[in-house]
């Protein structure tokens, strides 16, 4: 079988299966089996695939069609143009939380201690490393989670410092300049509308946040505004219709409160900075 049979026949049974981009799916399969750009498939097509490189195809063929996202087969999603290694014990990095990287670039500057909670591979965290050439914190809850971060922390060659902890349970109280997250946000009712590919394989404790989805939310502004120093910045990714429960849990203790929209107009990274003083 050449390149563009075993693609062919790809794409045909990810499209009977409803697969979402069943042309590229096949592809991106396929270049990280041969370890090959996209470009060499069509550069190549008369390329024979040997039986045992067919095979693989064909696993990994087989766990897309059961559900399994792309990038836990192929170990790596790309994140604000670098290639971070996922698997199933981290969230997959989305276009749009690299919103909430461009919103902490704005402040970056002006301040110091940078931590990001709930760092799960750690694409914030390296990410603003690597922006903004200056040591950063990620924190997580999981093991396994911040065993994958450190991987993509040397992998590209990041400032980063991990650290096991629930949030900020690990700072002293006044001792950090930007606070940044991805947090947990979706309500424990929500998770059976969840796609398959979400609900079945992405780590349910980076996702679901208790029956309304503002647990850690909650929880997380209380320990960003206690260990924020005066003038401080929390930046956070907002889920799908938070803004007003969020934006409600802001009105002490908070002000400049901003929010940008994602590229589908819909409310995404919400930034709120620490009083000087109390109101």
């Amino acid at each position: 079988m050449d390149l563009a049979t075993a693609l062919r026949q790809a794409s045909r049974r990810l499209e009977q299966a409803g697969i979402d981009a069943p042309r590229l799916t096949a592809e991106v399969l396929l270049c990280a089996l041969l370890e090959r750009p996209r470009s060499y498939l069509y550069a190549h097509p008369e390329e024979a695939l040997p039986p045992e490189a067919a095979a693989r195809y064909e696993s990994m063929l087989a766990q897309r069609l059961a559900g399994k996202p792309t990038q836990y087969i192929t170990g790596r999603q790309e994140f604000y143009g670098r290639v971070f290694k996922v698997t199933p014990d981290v969230l997959i990095p989305r276009p749009e939380t690299e919103h909430v990287v461009e919103a902490a670039l704005e402040y970056a500057s002006d301040l110091g201690a940078i931590v990001d909670v709930a760092c799960g591979s750690g694409a914030i965290a390296v990410t603003l490393s690597l922006e903004t050439g200056r040591r950063v914190v990620g924190t997580d809850i999981s093991l396994a989670a911040l065993a994958v971060a450190a991987e993509n922390v040397r992998a590209l060659g990041a400032r980063v410092e991990l650290v096991t902890c629930d949030l900020l349970a690990a700072f002293a109280s006044s001792s950090l300049d930007l606070v940044v997250s991805n947090p947990p946000y979706i309500a424990e009712a929500e998770a059976p509308q969840l796609p398959r590919e979400v609900r079945e394989y992405e780590p349910p404790g980076a996702l679901l946040a208790g029956p309304d989805g503002l647990e850690v939310y909650r929880r997380l502004i209380a320990e960003a505004h206690r260990t924020l120093r005066p003038g401080g910045r929390l930046i956070v990714e907002l889920g799908y219709g938070r803004l007003p429960a969020v934006r409600a849990m802001l009105e002490a203790g908070w002000n400049e409160v901003r929010v940008w929209p994602d590229l589908a107009g819909r409310p995404r990274v919400l930034a709120a900075r620490k009083r000087e003083q109390a109101p």
